[in-house]
């Protein structure tokens, strides 16, 4: 059943915007899609996306989210009031590759203090699916919360357990959980894409990508994560993975990172710090006013380019450094010498140093996808999609094209809101993705008769005097096979070991490794466990149960089914924070 509107959260490193649209707008022009405009009050920035920042106050309850938050952190802080308030910015990268995640976990604000992440994350969103009912409601009275389908992007290379977080976080503040819909970030991109308009004669035209049979790979670049993905197109138009998601942490706001490290190269990280701390309000108008700079730097750039810093990091270098001159501090490194002056709140750089600024995040990305593109189902792969809030600097575009020449590299129209509308479009049409490649391997923790030629003695256990092998790695689905989204996967049988007993429990393992012996091996991660009772003990031990994965969407679902008694089965959702 369609839903009368498909609602799309994109939460951001950087920033986070949402999008909507009708179904009868959706089926007449699926490009009519609303965004909502956000005004940044320092640095007069116009965009569809807001910062990725929340507030609480002293008492830990909410007050604000995305620039109004940065707008209120600054003011308290000039006014030396925001010492108690709770300040989180550009934290969804807490989620990436986090180890043992739970619903308990904490964060760091921006001063240190402690807050539970699931908190954080779902007020965040709540903010944003409230500010966009209302924008609906304007549009159209009388939407009820049944007729919204709700789309909630992600990277595809996060780990599942920090999936489930996002969509557990949402669900928390009102979002059904059978009308949300978790959006995997490029494969959003890449649906986006196939409904571009197409010009033959413009360099960025989709012209030829998506016919059938043809080949391209998606790399979503972001604030915090770049994240890769390579389709191929179906016959019916539904989109098929040649290659797992994969990709790292060497975002947009890596950039930034050595904006800050190089203005530390010369005053010193104890002024910094001072001055992060000291200066609240001049330390985030530093940022924004780099936020915007940072887009105008081109490759083809020659001229000095000049940056505004607060005054008071002058005076903090001064106060740090009594009788320290900052001219003698900039010509005495030789990094800088003839490359760099600094004169009040302005610092001119030369073209090199200011470009060299982007050389680590390009340098990494354009290295992965040289390996990317040594796998043997992606060499020939020939159009590349660059899209993100990131893929809009000249700079990154311009490495990727010189990196890779032979290609064809397309940068689409409004990169950087192609996630929000394609995770729209998703919301409309979920089917179109029909194969992912596994990430992981997936399997059940067993035990198995003991062989004393091939089983350590390490493993040897005992159950009613037999001789068993714990710890059995035993494979369902393995890393790197393709899987048909919503198609149960291989059958395995696993019996009782006791005549007594009532129950099997379940232990779901993943791995990194294609074939992994045992549980214990390097790589495995315990995801879950489930129980499928078996109370007529009656058969003794010739009983059993039949079980098999199924991929839907972002999910895993697990069944088990009775071997004696088909209408006993257990069905369950992998719970990967438990």
């Amino acid at each position: 059943m369609s839903s009368l509107l498909v609602a799309a959260i994109d939460f951001g490193t950087t920033f986070s915007g949402y999008a909507f649209s009708f179904l009868h707008d959706y089926k007449r022009d699926p490009l009519k899609i609303s965004a909502n405009t956000w005004n940044a009050g320092i640095g007069q920035l116009v965009t569809q996306k807001t910062s990725t920042c929340v507030l609480f106050d002293a008492a830990g309850k909410f007050h604000s989210f995305g620039f109004e938050a940065e707008e209120k952190y600054s003011n308290l802080a000039l006014d030396a009031q925001h010492n108690d308030w709770y300040y989180f910015r550009r934290f969804k990268m807490m989620l990436y590759d986090k180890k043992g995640l739970t619903r308990e976990s904490l964060i760091e604000d921006d001063k240190g203090k402690k807050m539970e992440a699931m908190k954080v994350f779902s007020e965040a969103i709540g903010y944003l699916r409230n500010h966009l009912l209302s924008t609906c409601k304007n549009q159209l009275t009388g939407i009820e919360d049944s007729d919204i389908t709700w789309v909630l992007t992600v990277p595809a290379i996060w780990t599942d357990p920090s999936k489930q977080f996002m969509r557990e976080a949402a669900e928390k503040v009102g979002i059904c959980r059978d009308k949300l819909v978790i959006a995997l970030e490029p494969e959003a991109a890449s649906i986006y894409c196939m409904h571009l308009p197409v010009h033959k004669d413009s360099e960025n035209s989709t012209f030829g990508v998506f016919k059938s049979g043809s080949k391209y790979m998606v790399v979503d670049a972001g604030g915090g994560t770049i994240d890769i993905t390579v389709h191929e197109v179906q016959d019916n138009g539904n989109l098929k993975e040649l290659h797992k998601a994969n990709g790292g942490n060497w975002g947009g706001t890596k950039v930034d990172s050595s904006f800050r490290s190089l203005l530390a190269s010369i005053v010193g990280e104890d002024v910094i710090e001072a001055f992060t701390t000291d200066h609240k309000y001049d330390y985030l108008e530093l940022l924004r006013d780099f936020e915007i700079k940072k887009r105008t730097i081109h490759p083809t750039l020659t001229e000095k380019v000049t940056f505004k810093v607060p005054i008071n990091l002058l005076e903090t270098f001064r106060n740090e450094n009594p009788g320290g001159n900052i001219k003698t501090v900039v010509t005495s490194n030789a990094r800088f010498k003839n490359k760099l002056t600094w004169t009040g709140d302005k610092i001119r750089m030369e073209a090199n140093l200011t470009k060299a600024l982007f050389d680590e995040s390009c340098k990494k990305i354009v290295d992965h996808m040289h390996e990317l593109f040594k796998h043997p189902n992606v060499k020939d792969v020939y159009f590349i999609l660059l899209v993100g809030g990131f893929a809009e600097s000249p700079m990154l575009q311009e490495a990727v094209r010189e990196a890779f020449r032979n290609k064809k590299v397309i940068v689409p129209q409004d990169a950087g809101l192609a996630v929000l509308k394609g995770a729209v479009l998703y919301g409309h049409q979920p089917k179109t993705i029909s194969a992912r490649v596994c990430k992981y391997t997936y399997g059940v923790e067993t035990n198995v008769k003991f062989n004393n030629d091939i089983h350590p003695q390490s493993k040897k256990v005992l159950f009613d005097e037999v001789e068993y092998c714990g710890n059995v790695f035993s494979v369902h689905v393995p890393v790197g096979k393709l899987i048909k989204v919503g198609e149960p996967q291989v059958e395995q049988v696993y019996t009782v070991i006791k005549p007594d007993q009532t129950g099997i429990d379940f232990k779901i393992y993943t791995s990194n490794e294609r074939e992994p012996t045992y549980t214990t091996d390097v790589g495995c991660t315990l995801l879950g466990t489930f129980t499928i009772d078996m109370p007529d003990t009656s058969k003794g031990t010739d009983r059993g149960a039949f079980v098999h994965m199924t991929f839907s969407g972002t999910e895993i679902t697990v069944t088990a089914v009775d071997k004696d008694d088909a209408t006993k089965t257990v069905s369950t959702k992998v719970d990967f924070l438990g």
